[in-house]
């Protein structure tokens, strides 16, 4: 019961400074890029560039196919990829920067008065801003095709808010822990370059010649849900409640995350100010 109530506890912190959170999202996001001559732009540039070398590597060099949707309709394999590619770009860059936000904020950490519970938002929130933008940037490439707006982009925003309460459960966590164990950075970073691939982005799982126990366990993991989901939003038009499924395994997984990072944190915040 003292753990729920940790966690309610936190949740409240941040609902009532979330006015703080919101300055102080903006100006991380401003200063992470002062200084240089194309300021935020830069925000922007480095996933634009990862789409086009993985375009390029993929539909020009091993000449992959288009993606077939079923009687006779197929997908171009670029647009299929941006789709599941954008939320994976919000994802490491928000679990990368909101474990380290507390390093990052040790002077804040060190304030007595501080609610440092609200820091992996503002990191979250910082993210967010580059996500934003770059859907936009998705929609506009897929109105270049010919395939529009509809009611199912309004899912959008519910396969935001599950990446966001996801990687907020998870920054929780890793940016109490590494605060005692400096090492979680490098391992944070090997997951990031294994999950893209372990994630179904670069490729179609439904037509890999795989065993079914295999899909299980790739399906496990809770991007392949979000992933699946940008897809079933910009090319298959398929709602999130028409697979119940997924959906119940997803919330399951990352409500547990949530709780147990939220807890992890509250455990260990009496001593951050110690040892930062």
């Amino acid at each position: 019961m003292s753990d729920i109530k940790r966690m309610f506890s936190l949740t409240r912190e941040v609902f009532a400074s979330r006015k703080l959170i919101w300055s102080l999202a903006k100006n991380d996001f401003k200063t992470k890029y002062a200084g240089s001559y194309f300021g935020v732009i830069w925000a922007f540039i480095q996933p634009i560039v990862t789409v086009l070398v993985y375009w390029f590597v993929f539909q020009k060099g091993l000449r992959s196919p288009d993606i077939s949707m079923g009687e006779g309709v197929e997908v171009p394999f670029v647009l299929w990829l941006i789709a599941g590619i954008v939320p994976w770009f919000f994802f490491s860059d928000a679990w990368g920067a909101g474990t380290n936000t507390l390093n990052e904020y040790s002077y804040l950490v060190k304030k007595v008065v501080f609610k440092i519970s609200i820091l992996p938002v503002v990191k979250m929130i910082s993210a967010l801003f580059v996500h934003i933008a770059f859907v936009a940037l998705v929609v506009i490439i897929y109105c270049s095709y010919g395939q529009f707006p509809d009611v199912y982009y309004l899912q959008l925003f519910y396969y935001s808010f599950c990446l966001l309460v996801l990687v907020l459960g998870l920054s929780y966590a890793t940016s109490a822990i590494v605060v005692f164990f400096k090492d979680l950075t490098q391992v944070i970073n090997i997951i990031l370059q294994v999950g893209i691939w372990v994630t179904p982005i670069m490729w179609n799982l439904d037509t890999m010649e795989i065993s079914q126990a295999a899909k299980t366990i790739f399906k496990l993991n809770p991007l392949y849900y979000i992933t699946s989901g940008y897809r079933d939003t910009f090319i298959y038009k398929v709602a999130f409640w028409e697979r119940p499924r997924q959906t119940l395994y997803f919330w399951g997984f990352t409500l547990v995350v949530f709780v147990l990072g939220t807890v992890i944190f509250k455990r260990l915040k009496v001593h951050f100010a110690d040892v930062l």
